[in-house]
């Protein structure tokens, strides 16, 4: 195409983009967007939700006002119920929620939900986080092969959840020993019940997650350890000083199979969703604030003051992650459901 030509036509083509961006902002001002966070504070999920929340409408045209609400509950599926059956579908409303609860409707046998992960818009990742076991120094199990002849006993949130789901199958693929008792409100609960001896260790939280409640966690002083790495490739932090990968104790491809299945969830391990129905040009919209917000210099000097890692993706990465995660064979659905003793 001749020079003129294309000049042409990127002329027509900025033209024709910028009463949409008009359009946006004169929707977006004045107005509030609230991003709901699926957790209770203090804990991982909610520090990235507040983090994003505070750089965030400055970067979205016409500048509203972003407010983050924490509406924890049922590991954070409760938020993920209200967006998609109940939240305006304008773009006024987000929310952040666990990987776990977007996969959990891949697993139930019956097909049943109060939400379908496939028809949420999904606005990008916040970080893609390594799951690890955050275990007392003082437990009968000192590394990951001691748990197949030791019990601990390990705090989670719900069903659903990374904290529950993890170790469960764990348990059911691998043999391990581990007993969970649910009905804390967040991470940040189950840490403090660490702390006072009421159990014993929490598997299925972000490394970012402890790392910010307790910098020093890799000084091998503190009353608890890193464990483990509930993770494919693991974190260079981790893997540099050696904390093993509870992969390590699959004994068969199939094991092997059911833990990737699991495990691939971290790469949406903070992810930011819209209900089903918001328009597509506001989607685009969120989207491209939502990358702007990420590379914030403010936001990045205020991440590395909080000792926390920012490794973000798209909104379009994170739908093809999630539509390519519901095409998993169904074999290895039925090796992960039969470890969760759901068949």
């Amino acid at each position: 195409m001749p020079i003129t030509a294309r000049f042409c036509l990127a002329a027509l083509l900025a033209v024709a983009a910028a009463p949409s961006t008009a359009q946006e902002a004169e929707f977006f001002k004045g107005k509030t967007v609230t991003l709901n966070i699926g957790s209770s504070t203090g804990g991982g999920l909610d520090t990235y939700g507040r983090l994003v929340s505070r750089h965030f409408g400055k970067h979205i045209p016409g500048n509203p006002t972003v407010v983050a609400a924490n509406a924890p509950g049922a590991g954070g599926k409760t938020v993920a119920g209200r967006l998609f059956n109940v939240s305006p579908k304008d773009g006024t409303h987000l929310g952040i929620t666990f990987p776990g609860v977007l996969v959990e409707p891949l697993l139930i046998p019956d097909g049943r939900s109060e939400f379908d992960p496939t028809r949420f818009n999904y606005v990008g990742n916040a970080h893609a986080e390594v799951l690890v076991c955050f275990v007392r120094a003082d437990s009968p199990a000192k590394t990951p092969k001691d748990l197949l002849s030791n019990e601990i006993v390990l705090g989670a949130t719900a069903p659903g959840s990374t904290t529950w789901d993890y170790p469960l199958v764990s348990n059911g693929v691998l043999g391990t020993k581990l007993k969970i008792v649910t009905g804390y409100k967040g991470a940040r609960e189950v840490t403090l019940a660490i702390e006072r001896g009421e159990v014993q260790g929490i598997c299925g939280v972000g490394f970012g997650t402890i790392k910010v409640q307790y910098p020093d966690v890799l000084s091998g002083t503190g009353f608890a350890k890193i464990f483990a790495q509930e993770d494919m490739k693991g974190h260079p932090e981790l893997n540099k000083t050696g904390v093993p990968h509870m992969i390590a104790l699959a004994k068969t491809p199939q094991d092997r199979a059911a833990l990737q299945m699991l495990y691939a969830q971290s790469a949406f391990s903070r992810p930011l969703i819209l209900p089903p129905g918001v328009p597509a040009e506001r989607v685009a919209t969120l989207r491209k604030a939502f990358l702007q917000t990420m590379k914030d210099p403010e936001l990045l000097a205020e991440a590395k003051k909080m000792n926390i890692d920012v490794l973000p993706s798209s909104g379009e990465e994170v739908q093809a992650e999630i539509a390519q995660m519901y095409k998993t064979a169904p074999d290895v659905i039925d090796r992960v459901n039969k470890a969760m003793a759901r068949k």
